[in-house]
């Protein structure tokens, strides 16, 4: 033995910290100013608040015919939605070592099966998927991915996570049924109300207001699990209400507090790798299956910039220029995750803003996405307990994560610079309002470049921003460029 090992410590003096060892290493879990315990919790919290993708991602991929009549198998789907959510959240955590979960992306899903697969087989479309995938691959590999996000100013950057902070928050809402879109039939000017016609109804929406209030708490008096005690503790009460009330399912949506008749299911891996990568261009010739790529690419490539982003910044992660260690592999994870996400036919993977409910557990590295990955994996055999947690009980988390986001960012931007505040501001309205983050980006990022040529600026303006404002434009005027080319 040392004598160092045995000296006592002067009075004056701390102990060394002993070196980390183990996960704790590889994680850099102590440096990050973590801990196991606290990446467990927050990879869980993901896990429940973004585990609806597996149950969602099938009902809008399953709705669409592709040009030939054929339909996607349920049960198919719902495999392929488990699995490359989990792998690919799993190679996250693994080589980005960052809390930021993957999954089938909401919106790219829905251009898939409503736009591509309508004019070529299912294959055919999963094909464009993957070449997406790969070529944001290669803008990784280029380097040219992560240049543009430098390139975006830090008062946008700080917009773009306020953003996704009041959607994730307005998904919450919505999610939980406590705000609803009026219909058309109403002929009102107001797309959306409280509750059901203006009134909250039902004791599912009871759920949410209770477990929102219980989280708030449980965050104001700083205690430990506060969203995960929360997520489990209304998706414990939701059951016993459910159970004693007899609540039409409808009212739950698209998951039913109940316990499972069988806990195991055989999963289906039918769909994986059955894709096609050149079929498409086939189908509809080689101008409209590049836009079809394009579009895909677009989405894929801003709303996981817009998530790493804010999840980085939320979590601390990001220096003094707002990046993040480790940024090329994380984006090139994301560029596999696209790619991945059309080999398994569970449409393109991106990042989830609903990482952000693992981050407010305390979440800061990969470890968490171990965690969330296998609980997906999981999910391949225990499908039915992944349907136990109903939205009721899971979307305060969102709700509560949007409000830290905001807290967080709202005073680090220059309001004081209205070339900076007036597009921030556009960002942050128009990711809930749209429903997108990609075009709360593209808006702000047209607004900057607009106003600082007005107020010749332009010098101040990075050429590689200037780029993607002109990609942005395109994104926009799509629908019109299209007709003209008569691609439409």
């Amino acid at each position: 033995m040392s004598p160092s090992a045995t000296a006592p410590v002067d009075a004056g003096e701390q102990a060394p910290t002993p070196p980390a060892k183990g996960i704790d290493k590889f994680f850099k879990i102590s440096e990050r100013g973590s801990s196991i315990s606290r990446e467990i919790r927050g990879g869980l919290a993901t896990f429940f608040a973004m585990a609806y993708i597996v149950v969602l991602n099938p009902i809008i991929l399953g709705a669409g015919t592709d040009k030939f009549g054929h339909q996607l198998n349920n049960g198919q789907l719902v495999t392929a939605t488990a699995l490359i959510a989990g792998l690919t959240t799993l190679l996250m955590g693994i080589i980005g070592n960052v809390p930021i979960a993957l999954a089938a992306g909401l919106g790219i899903n829905a251009v898939v099966s409503l736009q591509l697969a309508p004019k070529m087989s299912w294959p055919d479309a999963m094909g464009m998927v993957v070449l997406a995938g790969l070529v944001l691959m290669i803008l990784v590999a280029s380097g040219l991915r992560q240049r543009v996000m430098d390139a975006i100013p830090s008062g946008l950057r700080r917009a773009i996570a306020i953003g996704i902070g009041l959607f994730i928050a307005l998904i919450g809402l919505v999610d939980s049924g406590f705000v609803s879109r009026n219909p058309d039939s109403a002929h009102t000017t107001v797309p959306l109300g409280l509750g059901v016609a203006g009134r909250l109804q039902g004791w599912p929406v009871l759920v949410f207001v209770v477990g929102l209030a219980l989280t708030f708490i449980l965050i104001v008096r700083k205690t430990r699990g506060a969203i995960l005690i929360g997520i489990v503790t209304m998706t414990v009460v939701a059951i016993v209400i459910n159970s004693l009330a007899q609540i039409p399912d409808a009212q739950w949506g698209l998951t039913i507090p109940t316990v499972p008749d069988k806990v195991v299911d055989t999963p289906d891996f039918g769909l994986v790798g059955d894709v096609s990568l050149f079929g498409g261009f086939h189908e509809v010739g080689l101008l409209t299956g590049c836009l079809f790529v394009f579009t895909v690419l677009l989405s894929g490539f801003f709303d996981a910039m817009g998530t790493i982003i804010g999840v980085g910044e939320e979590a601390g992660l990001t220096d003094e220029r707002g990046q993040l260690p480790g940024m090329g592999r994380i984006l090139m994870m994301d560029g596999v995750a696209v790619a991945g996400g059309g080999f398994g036919s569970a449409s393109a993977n991106t990042c989830f803003v609903e990482s952000t409910a693992g981050v407010g557990e305390g979440a800061r590295t990969g470890l968490a996405n171990v965690v969330t990955g296998a609980l997906f994996l999981l999910a391949l055999v225990f499908t039915p307990l992944a349907k136990v947690v109903p939205s009721q009980a899971a979307t305060p988390a969102l709700v509560v994560v949007g409000f830290l986001i905001m807290a967080a960012n709202v005073k680090e931007i220059d309001w004081s610079d209205s070339t900076i505040a007036i597009p921030a501001f556009l960002t942050m309205i128009s990711m809930p309002f749209t429903y997108s983050i990609t075009n709360g980006i593209g808006l702000g990022v047209l607004a900057f470049l607009l106003l600082r040529v007005a107020t010749r600026r332009t010098r101040e303006i990075p050429w590689l921003l200037a780029a993607v404002g002109l990609c942005f434009l395109v994104y926009f005027l799509l629908n019109p460029i299209e007709q003209a080319l008569g691609v439409s």
